[in-house]
């Protein structure tokens, strides 16, 4: 089986590597080929996969190449996980709202809709090429906005088009965790787009341990989850909230947190990654060894932000351990490649699953995967507070779709305007000129 992983030079790619060196079954992935348009972040990548598969004889072949063409043909699987715009791009997107008082954040609010509008056209040019080149292909998605970006995709593709989060899976795990049961043997009620989602049940053997949990103050609070959101207000929930919804729960405190810091989230991440790429691609240097300091300290500072915001100190040393979105990508191809049944919460078109939504829409549940694909499992409707902001958010989607189809200005100021982390009209077109200022990539954006 062939992989294509577009965004190779990506600096989360030697997870995915990592986990298929420790998959030696029939069937398994034996050819992987790294897509970037960066000639020397595909190198420093190699070197690192390269170094993980010293002492592994039957390691999966690495090819690397800037050719899209040349990277697709012969693809069982591409999985998706550009960035449009680079860390530069993620760091003006943050700075840009910040300074109109609103969230940056790449995925959620007035960040999160400007990443959308620049990376939507390209998610969709590259479907297109996938839908000629390797229609027989599947595609994981993991370019973020996720949600979006798999809707976007599967206008083109259909349900071939399967889209992966770690969120919901930490969740799991450390409920599962903290409540003494094996994560893998529990099922998970959750449900929402992606990061917008909530877990109202985990049952293990039948029977749903959340009401134990929710009732236990010690236990509740033992995990990252219970000390970002604070006990009190998970009870009030009677669920747990995927950790982004933070900045909707706590929007006032995170905005603040966030003008204060010396840098953005973007802006480290992109002085700490260019560090490491100097770093791999050093004569003699020993690139993984560079590369596991980096993902160490990534790991511990991820949303450390919110975390000051809500007083909930450093991230747990059981939060660091790996196992997210590179295993649900391993398992989802496992299971359709050898039509081994598996449940993965994953992001696919709704159908009849979420009542509230229409067919089309992306939905973020778990699903039964094997050989025909994921099919989403029927869930309970959201309660009302919570189908409001699925609602609301998945109409600033529509509306960052349709401008990313007409080009049309008013539908991109409509999808500021209408997101509920966007306080006024006046502010959603204050956004989108100082967005059109900074990134070329929105230049279709006219009228």
């Amino acid at each position: 089986m062939r992989l294509t992983i577009l965004g190779g030079g990506g600096f989360r790619v030697p997870l995915v590597y990592g986990a298929l060196l420790g998959d030696h079954a029939e069937g398994r992935i034996t050819h992987v080929t790294l897509h970037d348009l960066d000639g020397d972040r595909l190198a420093a990548v190699g070197r690192v996969l390269a170094e993980q598969a010293e002492g592994v004889p039957d390691a999966p072949v690495v090819t690397a190449t800037t050719d899209l063409d040349e990277a697709l043909r012969g693809a069982d699987f591409v999985f998706s996980a550009i960035r449009v715009g680079g860390l530069e791009g993620r760091a003006a997107d943050e700075r840009v709202a910040l300074a109109e008082g609103v969230l940056g954040q790449e995925t959620v609010g007035a960040g999160g809709i400007a990443y959308g509008l620049r990376t939507v056209p390209v998610a969709v040019s590259l479907a297109r090429r996938i839908a000629a080149l390797a229609p027989d292909a599947w595609v994981i998605n993991f370019t973020n906005p996720a949600g979006l970006v798999t809707e976007a995709m599967s206008r083109v593709l259909g349900d071939r088009v399967i889209g992966i989060c770690d969120s919901p899976v930490g969740l799991g795990r450390r409920v599962a965790r903290v409540l003494g049961a094996d994560p893998d043997r529990v099922w998970i009620d959750y449900a929402g787009l992606n990061h917008l989602g909530w877990l109202r049940g985990l049952r293990v053997d039948g029977r749903d341990e959340l009401p134990r949990l929710l009732a236990d103050e010690a236990l509740l609070g033992s995990f990252e989850e219970g000390r970002l959101f604070g006990t009190e207000w998970l009870r009030a929930l009677g669920a747990v909230p995927n950790e982004y919804l933070h900045y909707y729960y706590f929007n006032r405190e995170a905005v603040a947190s966030y003008r204060g810091a010396e840098r953005t989230r973007g802006a480290y991440l992109l002085d700490q990654q260019a560090g490491f790429y100097a770093e791999a691609g050093k004569p003699g240097a020993r690139a993984l060894d560079a590369w596991r300091r980096t993902l160490a300290d990534r790991e511990a500072t991820y949303m450390a932000h919110n975390r000051e915001a809500a007083g909930a100190g450093e991230r747990a040393e059981e939060d660091l351990e790996p196992g997210g979105y590179e295993q649900v990508a391993l398992a989802l191809m496992r299971a359709i490649a050898r039509g081994e049944r598996a449940t993965l919460i994953l992001n696919v078109r709704n159908g009849t699953t979420l009542p509230g939504l229409d067919a089309d829409a992306v939905v973020e549940v778990p699903c039964l995967v094997d050989a025909n694909g994921a099919r989403p499992v029927a869930v309970d409707p959201l309660p009302y507070h919570a189908m409001g902001l699925v609602s609301a958010v998945k109409a600033v989607e529509r509306e960052v779709l349709a401008a990313a189809e007409s080009g049309a200005r008013a539908d991109a100021v409509r999808a500021f305007a209408l997101h509920p982390l966007v306080d006024s009209v006046t502010v959603a077109r204050r956004l989108l000129d100082g967005y059109t200022a900074v990134h070329p990539g929105l230049a279709y954006l006219r009228g």
